[in-house]
């Protein structure tokens, strides 16, 4: 995405510069600039994470899934038992260990639609050591700045009115930016959280109302109708502010439900009832909790939303759920991280996650073992290829780590 045109040099060469003739179009406009996020990341994650119990435990199951899943670093040929890479992943920093470390990645990914990691540079020379540290930056805090030729050329992260300028214009950015993919914007990724954002509402919304009727007694409080002694049915100012504090502190509320209420002389109640279309708001509250499991990719029977029948029990739900979700997730932010980390010593390293250890997948995984173990036709190359394993080791080739006997 280097936004050029190829070009030749005056002394004939060409140089090896890749270019698209989008880019004079992208950036003309933002050059040098920050380009600051199109929605108010903050205020979705209050109201779809902090504030609904749906989409809080939609996200924290995909985020504790996926960051348990065990992690395997391999090359073309070998699979590595320890590696220098590995330890950094296990501990990135005196706060957090790996679970926490990629549980916080994955919930900023899902929440914002960007993740961003900070690797602290661990000796002189950083463009081929790996970094000391890893730290998970907040999304709602960074800002993308732009370069001339498209890619970021800065990352800014601001806390109140300071700020903090990380340069990414060296071999390796300081930052390594993932995001979701966003059909209208070019530095920032799309949040499931953002596609919700009227179903979250709508939940929210029909939480209050039940609330409010928990508050009622669970009915509309009807109406007092006054006649007063001449026949005139207004009231003083007074008497109404008398009458509404006794209602307001003697009949109303979850602890005075059933309560019988004394009347004056002058005084009738007349009780109201349900409309069909009131009752119609647990239906509008459960499938605005559908359509936020789904826009997540977790199956509502997982959790708990009546009504769903999709899936013909709950193991294949789970199975879906690992299969759709988790691992696509896993997969694709451990690549991203291994590029970035390896770009640092030169090395080609796959992070990915080891299907063969994952439960919920043991019976497809055991049934594809079983399918390539009784192919005679393919050799054993391409029958490690099809499970995912790399080439058998070469004990004469040692390498930075430590490769794991296949045999």
């Amino acid at each position: 995405m280097a936004f050029e045109f190829l070009r030749r040099s005056k002394d004939g060469g060409v140089p090896e510069r890749k270019a698209s003739a989008t880019g004079p179009v992208v950036t003309w406009h933002s050059a040098g600039r920050v380009a600051w996020s199109p929605r108010d990341t903050a205020s979705l994650t209050r109201a779809g994470f902090m504030g609904n119990p749906v989409g809080y435990r939609a996200v924290k199951m995909i985020c504790e899934a996926a960051a348990a899943l065990p992690l395997v670093l391999q090359d073309r040929d070998r699979r590595f038992a320890s590696h220098p890479l590995l330890s950094l992943i296990a501990r990135p920093n005196p706060a957090q260990g790996r679970a926490e470390l990629l549980e916080a990645l994955f919930a900023q990914l899902l929440l914002s639609g960007n993740a961003y990691v900070e690797a602290v540079p661990g000796g002189a020379d950083t463009a081929t050591t790996l970094p000391q540290e890893l730290h998970v930056l907040r999304s709602d805090r960074m800002r993308v700045v732009p370069g001339a030729d498209g890619w970021p050329m800065a990352y800014e992260y601001a806390v109140g009115a300071r700020k903090h300028r990380f340069d990414a214009t060296g071999p390796v950015s300081p930052i390594c930016h993932i995001r979701n993919f966003h059909p209208q914007d070019d530095h920032y990724g799309f949040a499931p959280m953002q596609a919700v954002a009227m179903a979250v509402d709508v939940h929210n919304s029909a939480s209050r109302w039940s609330k409010s009727l928990l508050d009622n007694a669970a009915r509309p409080s009807g109406a007092l109708i006054w006649r007063g002694g001449d026949g005139q049915g207004v009231m003083g100012e007074e008497q109404f502010r008398r009458l509404s504090a006794e209602i307001e502190e003697n009949y109303r509320g979850a602890r005075n439900a059933g309560r019988p209420m004394v009347l004056e002389g002058g005084l009738d109640w007349r009780p109201m009832g349900f409309s069909p279309s009131d009752m119609e708001f647990q239906k509008t509250k459960e499938s605005a909790a559908r359509e936020i499991a789904l826009a997540f990719g977790v199956p509502p029977m997982l959790l708990g939303i009546p009504g769903d029948a999709t899936y013909a029990n709950y193991q294949e739900a789970n199975r879906a759920f690992y299969r759709l979700t988790v691992l696509p997730l896993a997969t694709r932010v451990g690549a991203a991280l291994s590029d970035w980390l390896t770009g640092y010593s030169g090395a080609v390293l796959d992070l990915k996650p080891d299907l063969d250890q994952v439960p919920a997948l043991s019976a497809e995984r055991e049934a594809q073992w079983s399918r390539v173990a009784q192919a005679d036709f393919l050799s054993e190359a391409e029958k490690r290829a099809l499970l995912g394993l790399p080439a058998r080791s070469d004990p004469a080739r040692e390498g930075q780590g430590k490769a794991v006997a296949d045999d």
